[in-house]
């Protein structure tokens, strides 16, 4: 640790009495500074106006009052503060006689204290009225470091709606068929060892698969139910789950093919459907035809409730008008109650209430899938969507 001696003493600059401490064997710190506790200085620049020392008493007098300090011939037009740099050293660099730099030491406004500069400021000469001022014109300006915590900022929104690329992760590649067409295609029946269950990278032998090729990748999907106008009882097709994709290896009555991707684990009595062409999600986000209504009739990977980013099926499809990226409101189903305080104990219908908005991701002839994207509550089977 550096000690340090200081003294003070005062001189007459042209106008001004000055009092100088200064410190014996010491200059200006670099960095932080051991105060002898090991705690850090954050005050503590790289130059500092403190003076060494140098065995010489600045003596008042009249011709002092009288000098004008002298700019050397070498100083430079432009300098930036290096680490180490002391004010003293800067000074003799400019000047004959370092005592006089306040005389030419430039106060800048934009700078809190002029006398304390830091690595990186730049030092340049300039003239006022004929006498020479030297002025930081800027940089850095490295300012002592200040502790930081974390801290908690909230800033409003203009529109919490996500954008369409954040939504990709939550759509998939749903299928719906006719009843011929799944009971039609080739199917699962046993893999090259006894287990039942499947993964990416096992073989699997494929019935009913004499029209497959070899190399060509198929959906692999498993019936879920067949769904139902809730309105009219008509057949829309059967819903199915995704499951993964298969390549067939060598085609035949019993085929052999490799899963390749795996959604879920794949067991036997699954389907191979024809693979299809990813769809564009990046679709533009638009409205329904106002005269569509329709209600939720099934739920995906769900039992009785779905919220945000949660997908469903609604009973409405490309020959009513929808289109990927339209966005319905979603409605309570309305409900008929007792009035036990009545003394008749009438009914009573209850209005519905809306419950969030929900986007067509993927269209069929008769239904569509939908992401709910906004919720206030959670959605069920036989709630209504419609115009927003």
């Amino acid at each position: 640790m550096l000690k340090t001696r200081a003294t003070t003493t005062s001189f007459v600059l042209p106008g001004v009495l000055f009092s100088v401490t200064l410190f014996l064997g010491g200059c200006a710190a670099t960095g932080d500074t051991d105060t002898g506790s090991g705690a850090e200085d954050p005050e503590n620049p790289t130059a500092e106006t403190a003076t060494p020392d140098n065995g010489e008493r600045q003596e008042t007098s009249d011709s002092a009052t009288e000098e004008t300090p002298e700019i050397r011939d070498s100083a430079p037009e432009r300098y930036v503060v290096k680490k180490g740099d002391t004010l003293w050293d800067i000074s003799a660099m400019y000047l004959d006689e370092p005592w006089y730099w306040p005389e030419i030491w430039a106060v800048n406004p934009e700078i809190e204290n002029p006398h304390l500069i830091y690595p990186g400021d730049v030092l340049s000469i300039h003239y006022v009225d004929g006498e020479p001022r030297i002025t930081v014109d800027g940089g850095p300006r490295v300012r002592p470091t200040k502790r930081l915590s974390p801290e908690v900022r909230v800033e409003e929104l203009e529109d919490d709606t996500p954008p369409i690329s954040t939504l990709q992760s939550f759509m998939f590649q749903p299928q719906v068929l006719d009843e011929e067409t799944l009971e039609q295609a080739p199917y699962i029946v046993a893999a090259d060892d006894d287990r039942v269950i499947y993964g990416p990278g096992d073989r699997v032998y494929v019935r009913n698969a004499e029209d497959t090729e070899e190399y060509e990748i198929y959906h692999i999907v498993r019936r879920d139910e067949m769904l139902l106008d809730p309105d009219t009882g008509e057949e829309l097709g059967v819903a199915t789950i995704p499951v993964g994709e298969a390549e067939i290896v060598e085609p035949g009555h019993v085929a052999r093919a490799n899963i390749r991707r795996g959604e879920r684990e794949t067991i036997r009595g699954d389907r191979l459907v024809p693979f299809a062409e990813e769809q564009d999600m990046l679709f533009e986000i638009g409205r329904p035809p106002e005269d569509i209504d329709g209600q939720v009739i099934k739920l995906f990977d769900a039992i009785s409730q779905i919220g945000r980013y949660q997908a469903a099926v609604i009973n409405r499809g490309a020959r009513e008008g929808v289109e990927n990226g339209q966005v319905f409101a979603a409605y309570t189903a309305g409900r008929t109650v007792r009035d036990p305080i009545a003394g008749t104990n009438e009914s009573v219908d209850l209005p519905e209430e809306r419950v969030g908005e929900v986007m067509v991701f993927k269209t069929f002839e008769k239904v569509s899938y939908v992401l709910v994207t906004e919720s206030e509550r959670t959605l069920r089977e036989g709630y209504t969507v419609r115009h927003p």
